[in-house]
This record gives structure tokens, C-alpha cells and sequence, in this order.
């Protein structure tokens, strides 16, 4: 049974929340302050902690910076409650949040059922972390074989992969329709893509990569992923590109985040003024196909010279604007999808990938299994060397 801690100082709050997760089948301890709260935290190693972000003497931030300095609370999940509303320091202290190393934001008055979401998330995120450190001590103390090793990361890797995919958006229906795909490398790398309208008129794109492959890329890819689902980067715009990445630049800096840094194309695209407006932060570029004729495709690459995010903490992004054509098709991917190992050792290319796209566009046949199809024949490994993500969004 997962232990889950609140530390709220309004008793309404903790009795309500107590009850509603006793319900769920969860051991729930409260705390009325921050002090009690952390040294609660020490004797129970809970697998998740709710923490009111306002509160007398020791507020929210404190506590989440001082339980992420206590290794044995390393990878308990930190959700902060926040007031809706706050006023716009308050409202910078919440990038402190993520800087302090809070996993998830809610705010008050509280919506139970999203509150039950993120807490279940939360408590995945944590199993898989606490999965992990329970076999690397146990390859440690039972010294076992290579084999052994092999069978258990692969296991765990596919497990992590798995909960990636679980996260991973729907195909959108209607005026815009969208293909999705997404195959993990034997590595698992950190790919993650979101498209969701932000309201009746603004439909988000994006997808990101973060550096490296393991479980840790992966999860740095599932902590973005949540932050954009849930808008939780403070006093910006979602419709605005540029605001996005500069906000996740500032939330995401490597040298906070494991010395990791990512990738992202994000793009927004308006309904009735059947526009496009996109940022791209060291991203492969995007691709905007439109039929010219029956024998003709015209290929924009929307790409930028901006770097990725987390590299440098005062970059500006620029936005792009691009007017969509009836029966335009987008396509986003990762880097996985053309750095292809062949046969006769030479990678096959972003060229050679557009080339593909625009043939099989030209008959009119591009689906993704078949892309995939063709791009697999091309691979000399039974594994791919990185996650291979491709979106493709048809506006009609």
C-alpha cells in the first residue's frame, strides 16, 4: 500500500484530503505544519507528499527544498498545492517550485478527480524509480551475470517505455486529424508529443526530445510532457511559441536537471485564420507539405537557428508564421526517425527522409505504418539506436 503524506495547516483541507484518499486505498499520514511535515517525511519515506505551498513559518518551497536534500526521499513524488489566482510574485515562485524540485502542481480550490490523477501518475513515476534502485542494489549485492543484468534493464526499460506510450495522445478527429507514432529504441530515449486544443480555436502541436537514453531522459521527457498538458509555467501564453519555450527555458535549465537539456518543436495552429505560428528550439525542422498539382508537392522545412532548452538561461525564441493551404499536411519527428544505421554503415539522412515523405505524398499513400515499413527495411540493426517519433497533422 503506497504511504502518501499531507502537510496542509487549514485542518478542513487535511481531513478532506485524508478521507478522499483513504478511499482510493492509500495509508495517508497528516501534518498541520512544514516542520512536522519533514520530520513526518523522515520516519515514513512516503511514495508521495501534498504540500500547501502557503503556509506560516515554513511554507511550500522550503519544505520541497529540504526533502529533496534527504537522499532517502529522492524519489518521493512532490505535488505543491497552490492558490488560483496568485498574484504575480507569487506567481514566479512557482518556477522556484520546479527549480526547488517539485513534480506537480494543483491548484486550490481543489478538483478531486484531477487531484486523484496526479496522484496516481505521481505514484507511477515513483514505482518505476523505486523499481529501479531495488535492482541496481540487488545487481550489486548478488553480483549476477551479464545475461541476468541484460534481462532485468530490458524488462524495466520496456516497463518505462510503456508508461511513455500510456501517456501519449489519442488521433485527433474533425477539421484537423492527426497520425501518431512512436517506437522506443532497445535504450529508450526521451521523446514525448502532446496535440490538444487549447480552446475552441487554438490547437497545440509539439514534440520534444530530451538528450541521452534511459529512464532518466525518459523522465525528464514525462515532466515537460506534464507541465505544457497542465499550464503550469506561470505568466505565459500557450498560444504564443516563443512564450512557451522562454518559459520552459527558465523552468528546465541543465545544470538543475542532471545536465540534461532538450529539444522542442512547439507550434499552435488557429483554426479560422487557418494559420501557423511555431517556435523550434534546436529541434529537427518540421515539415508543411501542400499540393501544388497532381505531379507537384511544395516542402517548407519550418525549423530556426535557436538553441535547445536548458543550454543558456536568457535565450530569445523567435515564432514563425505560416498560412495553411487547404489539404496541408504537417509532419513533426524526432531525430530517430531518419538518423538510420544502414547496411553499408553510412546513416540515411534528413534529406533522404524528406525525399521519402514527399514520394509517398505524391501518390497520395503516406501513412505512417507504411513510412515506417520503408524505414525499418533501411535499418542493418534488429533495434532501433533511438526513440522514432512522427506526427503527422492533416488540416483539411
Amino acid at each position: 500500500m503506497f504511504k502518501i503524506l499531507v502537510i496542509d495547516d487549514d485542518p478542513i483541507v487535511r481531513t478532506v484530503l485524508k478521507k478522499t484518499l483513504q478511499n482510493q486505498g492509500y495509508d495517508i499520514s497528516v501534518a498541520k505544519n512544514g516542520e512536522e511535515g519533514i520530520t513526518q517525511a523522515q520516519l515514513l519515506h512516503p511514495a508521495l507528499i501534498i504540500c500547501d505551498w502557503m503556509m506560516s513559518q515554513l511554507d511550500g518551497l522550503e519544505v520541497c527544498r529540504r526533502i529533496r536534500a534527504d537522499p532517502e526521499l529522492a524519489t518521493t513524488f512532490f505535488i505543491l498545492l497552490t492558490a488560483r489566482g496568485a498574484a504575480r510574485g507569487e506567481e514566479e515562485d512557482r518556477v522556484k517550485g520546479l527549480d526547488a524540485g517539485a513534480d506537480e502542481f494543483v491548484s486550490k480550490p481543489i478538483e478531486m478527480n484531477e487531484l486523484k490523477a496526479r496522484v496516481r501518475a505521481g505514484l507511477r513515476l515513483h514505482q518505476v524509480n523505486q523499481d529501479l534502485q531495488s535492482q541496481k542494489k540487488a545487481l550489486e549485492t548478488l553480483n549476477q551475470d551479464l545475461q541476468t543484468q541484460k534481462q532485468i534493464l530490458e524488462a524495466e526499460l520496456s516497463e518505462a517505455a510503456d508508461y511513455v506510450r500510456s501517456l501519449l495522445p489519442s488521433p485527433l478527429v474533425g477539421a484537423v486529424t492527426t497520425e501518431n507514432l512512436f517506437i522506443p529504441s532497445a535504450q529508450l530515449g526521451g521523446d514525448c508529443f502532446d496535440h490538444h486544443w487549447i480552446d475552441e480555436d487554438n490547437l497545440a502541436i509539439y514534440l520534444l526530445d530530451v538528450s541521452g537514453h534511459g529512464v532518466g531522459s525518459a523522465l525528464l521527457s514525462v515532466s515537460v510532457l506534464n507541465v505544457l498538458r497542465s499550464q503550469s509555467l506561470p505568466n505565459t501564453n500557450f498560444c504564443q511559441p516563443s512564450e512557451v519555450l522562454k518559459a520552459l527555458n527558465h523552468a528546465f535549465q541543465m545544470k538543475n536537471h542532471g545536465e540534461k537539456y532538450f529539444t522542442i518543436w512547439y507550434g499552435v495552429y488557429h483554426r479560422l485564420k487557418r494559420q501557423l505560428i511555431y517556435a523550434n528550439a534546436g529541434h529537427p525542422p518540421a515539415l508543411l507539405l501542400s499540393n501544388t498539382s497532381t505531379t507537384s508537392i511544395q516542402v517548407e522545412q519550418l525549423t530556426s537557428l535557436d538553441l535547445p532548452i536548458g543550454f543558456l538561461p536568457d535565450v530569445q525564441f523567435e515564432d514563425a508564421v505560416f498560412d495553411i493551404e487547404e489539404n496541408s499536411t504537417l509532419y513533426i519527428f524526432s531525430d530517430g526517425a531518419y538518423e538510420i544505421n544502414q547496411s553499408d554503415g553510412e546513416i540515411w539522412g534528413i534529406d533522404a527522409f524528406i525525399e521519402l515523405i514527399t514520394k509517398y505524398s505524391l501518390k497520395d499513400t503516406c501513412n505512417l505504418k507504411e513510412l515506417l515499413a520503408n524505414i525499418l527495411t533501411l535499418n542493418a540493426q534488429d533495434n532501433l539506436d533511438d526513440d522514432l517519433s512522427l506526427v503527422k497533422v492533416n488540416f483539411s
